[in-house]
């Protein structure tokens, strides 16, 4: 996947996020479960889909319980093992994911006109793109690395990320922190403070990319 492609995904769904009530909001690691329970449409225990995501059980048990309280998927005890619990897509998840993928799909498209990316294939990247736990402050790092000259304001990165501004301004101030990043101007005779990458950050952002080059979104099965 190109990087254009992942972050452009990425700022999609900030902003369509940003559209649903505050109460019914899934982040994205959320949206790429119900993305995957869709796909699958199938029963999936909370250890597989742990796996897929790369996280700890208690993580995923709190996700899984998240979606489960919103109506949109439903947790089971497995038939064979009782203490594995088995996941399934509800009616009402079936119709969030359609909802979700379309409403992306339209925001990425007006941000690039020339994409021709259906609700099939963003449910797929989502469930591609969802194996990688990456929060706002490594999409900051991949912006900036991004861009020529690896500077952006606070706010250019706000338009750029789709985060609202008091994220992203936390997780400048958590990365300059940690030397991945510094405030500054670019030139002498601006006045504007930029979030600039170290030479650290950069590192850490091809760290971040490589998994990212090595994704690969499959198409729909063709009916025979």
């Amino acid at each position: 996947m190109e990087m254009r492609d992942y972050l452009s995904i990425r700022r999609a769904y900030n902003l369509v996020r940003q559209r649903v009530d505050s109460a019914r909001r899934v982040n994205f690691s959320e949206f790429a479960i119900l993305c995957r329970l869709s796909l699958t449409d199938r029963r999936m225990r909370t250890s597989d889909i742990a796996e897929y995501q790369g996280c700890l059980r208690p993580t995923m048990t709190h996700r899984t319980k998240h979606l489960a309280e919103l109506g949109l998927i439903s947790r089971e005890k497995g038939e064979t093992d009782r203490r594995n619990v088995v996941c399934v897509l509800t009616e009402a998840g079936h119709a969030e994911v359609k909802e979700l993928c379309d409403e992306t799909r339209k925001v990425n498209v007006e941000a690039h006109p020339t994409s021709r990316i259906t609700v099939d294939r963003m449910c797929r990247s989502i469930d591609v793109m969802g194996s990688l736990n990456y929060m706002a402050r490594d999409l900051v790092l991949l912006a900036l690395n991004q861009t020529e000259g690896g500077a952006l304001t606070v706010g250019a990165l706000v338009d750029e990320l789709g985060f609202l501004q008091p994220t992203i301004s936390m997780s400048v101030m958590s990365l300059v922190e940690e030397g991945m990043v510094s405030r500054g101007r670019v030139s002498d005779d601006s006045s504007t403070l930029y979030v600039i990458i170290t030479d650290k950050g950069r590192g850490e952002a091809k760290r971040l990319a490589e998994p990212i080059a090595g994704m690969t979104v499959g198409r729909k099965a063709r009916k025979a």
